[in-house]
Order: C-alpha cells, then sequence, then structure tokens
C-alpha cells in the first residue's frame, strides 16, 4: 500500500498548534499596522513640534506610508534569507522586528524631550516594521505551503487570514475600549502607548510558539540549490515570467480589497457620506467576524472544487458589484453592514488560498524570494495609494474611486483565465 493510500485512509488531524505558530506573526504585524492607524491621532502630537496639529498628523502619516516602501526591500532580504537559511529563522527574525518595532513605538521619548530625535526614531521603527511585513507575508506563506499535504492545502491556507482578521478585530475593539475608558487628555498623554506595548507582549508569545517549528523537508531538500543560485530576482524574472505576472496581477485586486474595505473606506464614509463612525465601527466589525469565519470553509472548498473557479468568482462578482456596493454607504447602518459583509464576504475567496496560490507559482529555492519581491512591491504601489486616491477621486466623484477598483477587478480576472489549475499539486 502507498504512502497516500496510507495517508487517505487515515483520518487527518490539523496541526493547530503549529498552523497558529506560523501565522502568529502575520497577526502581530496586522495588529501592530492597525493600531498605528487607530492612534495616530493621539500621538502625532507627541512626535512633531507643537502648535498644528494638522501638520503633526500629515507627518506621522507620511511616516506610515514610508514604512510600505520598505515592505519590497523586506520581501527581497528576507525572502532570500528563507530561501537559503531557513523558513523558521526567517520567520523568527520577522516577528523580533515587529515586536521589537511595536515595544520601541510604546517607549519612544517626545519631541519635548529629545526634539527631532523623537521623529527620527519613530522613522526608524516603522521601517523595521516595513521590512518585516516584507518578510513576513511571503516566508508564513511558503511555510504554510510547504507543510500542507498537496490535498489540504487551502485548509492549511486559511489560517493566515484568520490571523490577519483577529488581528484586526483585536485591534479595532482594543480602540474602542480604550477610547470609551480613557479621555482624550489620557489617551494623548500616555493611553496610545498601551497598544504598542501589548505588541511587544504578543510579540514574546509568537516567539515562543515559531521556536518549537521544525524546518520544512522541502526547504531542505532544495537549500543548497538555492545558495548556488546566481542573481535569483533576475532569476523570477528570466525563469518564470509568467508566475511574477500572475502574482502581480491578483494580488493588485487583493490589495485593493483588503486597503478599501479595511482601511480607506472608514474614512471615506465619514467624511464624505456623512456615516456615523459608530455605524462604521459596528459595521466593518460585523464584516471582519464574518471574514474570519469563511476563511475555514473558502479553505476547504478550494480543496474541494478547485483554485480557479475560486478566484474568478471573487474578481469577477467584484468588478460587478463594487461600484454599486459604493452607492450603500451612508448613514444607515443596514447599508454599512451590506458593503462591508458582501465586500469581505467575496475576499475571503481569495485570501482563505493566498498562501496556497503563491507557493504553488514559484519552485522552492525561489519561493521565499518570488514572493517577497513582487507580492510586496505590489502592495506597495496599490496598498500605499489606497487612502490618497479615495480621497482624491472623492473631490471629482463620490464613484469614481469604486470604478477604479472595478477596473482593476476586470484586469484580475483576466490573469486568472490564464492560471493553471493546481488543486491537489505537489510543490515544485
Amino acid at each position: 500500500m502507498t504512502e497516500s493510500t496510507v495517508r487517505a485512509t487515515q483520518r487527518h488531524r490539523l496541526p493547530v498548534r503549529k498552523l497558529f505558530a506560523a501565522s502568529a506573526g502575520n497577526a502581530l504585524e496586522w495588529f501592530d499596522w492597525t493600531i498605528y492607524a487607530t492612534f495616530s491621532i493621539y500621538f502625532a502630537s507627541a512626535f512633531f513640534p507643537a502648535g498644528n496639529d494638522t501638520l503633526a498628523l500629515i507627518n506621522t502619516f507620511a511616516t506610515y506610508a514610508l514604512a510600505f516602501f520598505f515592505r519590497p526591500l523586506g520581501g527581497v532580504l528576507l525572502g532570500r534569507f528563507a530561501d537559503t537559511r531557513g523558513r523558521k529563522p526567517a520567520m523568527i527574525l520577522t516577528i523580533l522586528l515587529m515586536a521589537g518595532g511595536s515595544v520601541a513605538i510604546g517607549l519612544l521619548p517626545t519631541f519635548s524631550q529629545v526634539g527631532w530625535l523623537a521623529p527620527i526614531l519613530l522613522l526608524l521603527a516603522r521601517v523595521a516594521q516595513g521590512l518585516s511585513l516584507g518578510g513576513e507575508v511571503s516566508n508564513a506563506s511558503a511555510y504554510l505551503g510547504e507543510i500542507a499535504p498537496p490535498e489540504r492545502r487551502g485548509r492549511y491556507s486559511a489560517f493566515f487570514y484568520i490571523s490577519t482578521g483577529s488581528a484586526v478585530l483585536v485591534a479595532t475593539v482594543l480602540g474602542f475600549v480604550l477610547a470609551r475608558a480613557l479621555d482624550k487628555a489620557q489617551l494623548v498623554s500616555w493611553g496610545w502607548r498601551v497598544p504598542f506595548l501589548l505588541g511587544g507582549v504578543f510579540g514574546l508569545v509568537g516567539l515562543w510558539l515559531r521556536r518549537s517549528l521544525a524546518e520544512t523537508e522541502l526547504f531542505e531538500q532544495t537549500k543548497t540549490k538555492a545558495r548556488k543560485l546566481e542573481r535569483p530576482l533576475l532569476t523570477t524574472l528570466t525563469h518564470h515570467p509568467k508566475a511574477v505576472g500572475r502574482l502581480v496581477g491578483f494580488t493588485m485586486l487583493s490589495t485593493l480589497c483588503y486597503y478599501t474595505f479595511f482601511s480607506a473606506l472608514t474614512s471615506f464614509a465619514v467624511k464624505n457620506r456623512h456615516a456615523d463612525a459608530d455605524a462604521v465601527f459596528l459595521a466593518l466589525s460585523v464584516g471582519t467576524a464574518l471574514f474570519i469565519a469563511l476563511q475555514y470553509p473558502m479553505g476547504a472548498l478550494a480543496d474541494r472544487a478547485g483554485r480557479k473557479p475560486q478566484l474568478l468568482v471573487w474578481s469577477g462578482a467584484t468588478a460587478v458589484v463594487v461600484v454599486p456596493l459604493s452607492t450603500l454607504i451612508g448613514p444607515n447602518v443596514g447599508g454599512l453592514l451590506v458593503v462591508f459583509c458582501v465586500g469581505l464576504g467575496l475576499y475571503t475567496a481569495m485570501t482563505s488560498i493566498a498562501p496556497a496560490i503563491m507557493s504553488e507559482l514559484f519552485p522552492t529555492e525561489l519561493r521565499g524570494l518570488g514572493i517577497g519581491a513582487w507580492y510586496n512591491l505590489t502592495v506597495a504601489i496599490f496598498g500605499g495609494t489606497a487612502p490618497l486616491l479615495i480621497t482624491l477621486f472623492g473631490t471629482v466623484s463620490q464613484t469614481l474611486y469604486f470604478w477604479y477598483v472595478a477596473v482593476g477587478a476586470a484586469i484580475a480576472f483576466a490573469v486568472i483565465l490564464t492560471l493553471p489549475e493546481t488543486k491537489g499539486s505537489e510543490l515544485r
């Protein structure tokens, strides 16, 4: 009896602890990025000269945006490190960088204490986190893809965005609780530091979990080959141009969906459509809970029905419904619930299998670098500009930004049509 037959006749048990350990860094990454955006209004004046709160906030968001553009560099450096030295050490390094950056922000001196050294230290902490996030996505995706049985890679991949959604939800709820428990003066004085220090605690937990991980067999088999590669980044283009193009194509829409529904839409609804902030928070929280709940079922569905049909439904439906959905954004909480639940519900068709579909594009000796470089470059371009574009387009037309997303969805649909079906396939 073959090994695969024996495996098929036995009831498979998910290695839940290992899956959560692999996903813990991703959870910490998005917890930290969310609390930075959420609490920036309170700590902006701490790191820049007093007297112009608007300019301080702009500078704080500029620091936030700049960190995006260190993601591709982190993807290249840490992706290559993972391909040559191992997935496990790379994932330990990324979680140390992110947790260290979080603690540093929580303990930084203010402008009134050290002058311009304060914003410089803030920028350095954010750069470390940007590098970390660039490496985390590619390395954790590669790890999840490589430890999964071929017929269950979608299920294993689902844990990646279960962690992301849970982290965003926790960060959002934490912001809500602190805003209710503390007055504005307390939040500006010291309250904003609490979530960053908590991020450091979460990082220690994630580090403890990751120390027990075993290296993947696929890495052990190819590490010598990976170390002998010359000009590996160029090799991803010359030897795997279709993989690079496909990754950029569907990552563009994935990024637009993420930053539209989890970030840019919140301020747009309040400022442009006069929605109540509490109503937006409620709708986003419900949509996020649905997003988390659907990850595993959608991952399992992709293992049965295939990756390609699921991705085509996601991109095609998004192209059709995103503009009509935008007309429901307004003061009515029911309309907001429909927008967030439909938008994030459709998005789970992609996120549930993101590590699987990305891992299946590149061979093992180039997997960390291939995903890290091209995924993060696409995210920097389309994710880093999403909040700006939704604001600028809003001055011209209330629906122009959503037509932009619809066009991106149509392009992704065309790209996904070229994907080979990879369910149940062995990784190269």
